[in-house]
Parts: C-alpha cells; sequence; structure tokens
C-alpha cells in the first residue's frame, strides 16, 4: 500500500525562534524583532517556491506571489504565538486568545522603469497597529544583485512615521500637496525616501531571517535599481511575507 504525501507541515518547514531579539528604533520607539535563522531547512522553501504557480495578486505589489500552504500557517503560529504575544500583543507580554496568519511566496518583479507612481514611495501595510508583518528574506546578494532587506521612514512635513485611520487622510492630503508641486517621484524604487521622506532604520534582510514589525509604520523593501529582477525563485528576490492579527476577545 502507497504511503500518502507528506504534508507540506511536516515537510522540513520547522522553524526556531530561539535566538529572537528585540529592538527599538526612531525616536517614537517602534518595535521590531529580528529572528535569524528562521527556517530549519531554508532550501526545502525555496525548493517548493519553484512549484508554486505564481500571479499578480494585488496592484499594489510590484511583483507576484503565491499562497504559503495553511498547513504551514497553522504549524508556524503555534510556535509563533509567544513571540508575538511578548511583543506585540494588545495585553503586552500577556498571552492572548491566538492570531490569524496569511502568508504568501512574494517575488519583486517589475522593472523601476515600470513602476506606478503609488510603488515608488514609501508604503503601510494598513492602518491597524494591531495588524503584524513579518518580512523572512529567502534571497541572497551577490557580484550582480545588491537588493536588501526592509527600510522604514518618516513623512517629514507632517512627522509621521506610522499612519492610523485618523492620520491617513491628513497624510494622504499633504502628499498630494507635495507631488503636485514637485512632480512625481522617479521612475525608481525608493531609497533614502528624498525629497519629502526620510529613512530612519534598516534591515540588511539577511538569508533566512524574519523580521516582525507593525504594519502601518511606513516602509518599503530595499531594492537596488540597477539590478535584474528574476523571476525564478532560486536567483530573484524571494521573500515570504505573512500578516498576523490576535483573536478578537
Amino acid at each position: 500500500m502507497t504511503a500518502p504525501p507528506a504534508s507540506p507541515a511536516s515537510d522540513n518547514w520547522g522553524i526556531a525562534v530561539g535566538q529572537a531579539r528585540a529592538e527599538r528604533f526612531s525616536d517614537r520607539d517602534h518595535v521590531l524583532v529580528t529572528v535569524p535563522s528562521f527556517l530549519e531547512a531554508p532550501e526545502n522553501a525555496i525548493a517548493q517556491a519553484c512549484l508554486q504557480n505564481f500571479a499578480k495578486i494585488t496592484p499594489q505589489y510590484p511583483g507576484v506571489r503565491a499562497p504559503l500552504a495553511p498547513e504551514v500557517c497553522r504549524a508556524w503560529i503555534e510556535t509563533l504565538a509567544p513571540l508575538l504575544d511578548a511583543h506585540f500583543g494588545p495585553d503586552r507580554g500577556a498571552a492572548q486568545r491566538g492570531w490569524t496568519m496569511q502568508a504568501w511566496y512574494s517575488l519583486v518583479t517589475t522593472p523601476p522603469q515600470a513602476l506606478a507612481p503609488i510603488q515608488r514611495l514609501p508604503h503601510v501595510d494598513g492602518t491597524d497597529a494591531d495588524q503584524i508583518a513579518m518580512m523572512l528574506y529567502l534571497h541572497r546578494t551577490g557580484p550582480h544583485s545588491n537588493h536588501g532587506g526592509t527600510a522604514f521612514f518618516r513623512h517629514l512635513s507632517t512627522g509621521l512615521e506610522s499612519l492610523t485611520a485618523q492620520d491617513y487622510p491628513r497624510y494622504a492630503a499633504a502628499v498630494q500637496t507635495e507631488y503636485g508641486r514637485t512632480g512625481l517621484p522617479p521612475a525608481a524604487y525608493t531609497t533614502d525616501g528624498s525629497p519629502h521622506f526620510e529613512r530612519t532604520h534598516v534591515v540588511p534582510g539577511h538569508f533566512n531571517e524574519a523580521v516582525f514589525y507593525r504594519g502601518n509604520i511606513l516602509h518599503s523593501g530595499v531594492i537596488d535599481n540597477a539590478a535584474p529582477l528574476d523571476a525564478d525563485p532560486r536567483a530573484g528576490r524571494l521573500t515570504i511575507n505573512a500578516f498576523f492579527r490576535p483573536v478578537a476577545g
């Protein structure tokens, strides 16, 4: 009798968070948690990514995505829940009712000259401070690519570094006014954020390193505008990105 195929969650998808370290950045005291050597078998994740049907899912993301298997998410959330509770829970340090998780393989593939104006600016993943973002970097830098991790920004005229539903209208109006005056940003991935933003912190994006932060902080991927953006998961800027929300009480 043929054995059933192993589920994705049991097939070399183990994670380890024992080396997690927390830090704070900028004068707004943002929390950033970094976990090196996150996957026990990172090459398995890359191999699995090569089997996916990547597609453009949202107009905001400058590339293509494929969903991570639900079995993997369920396995990971058991390990990640205490870390999320400790650093990001509404009742900091206390066990929550649980967390929901959505995750995707992601490949940045849009060349700089094809970027929409909104993709040339720092962005937020939403205005809910309780939504936590994770980026797991699965690409390697080399002589032909300097694609990096994630940069965080402050909007100069408003002083905003994170956006809430209350802040967003003021921020959006200021950005529209500024770029109406100075013209659209150049067709390139943002670097230092000038002239209307400044960079406050940078995560290098080491291979097999995961970082966690609140998704309403202004941020952007660190993309080398002079380097190719390969659609092959083995050669491109591959990440697994996820969003977590605490289960409502």
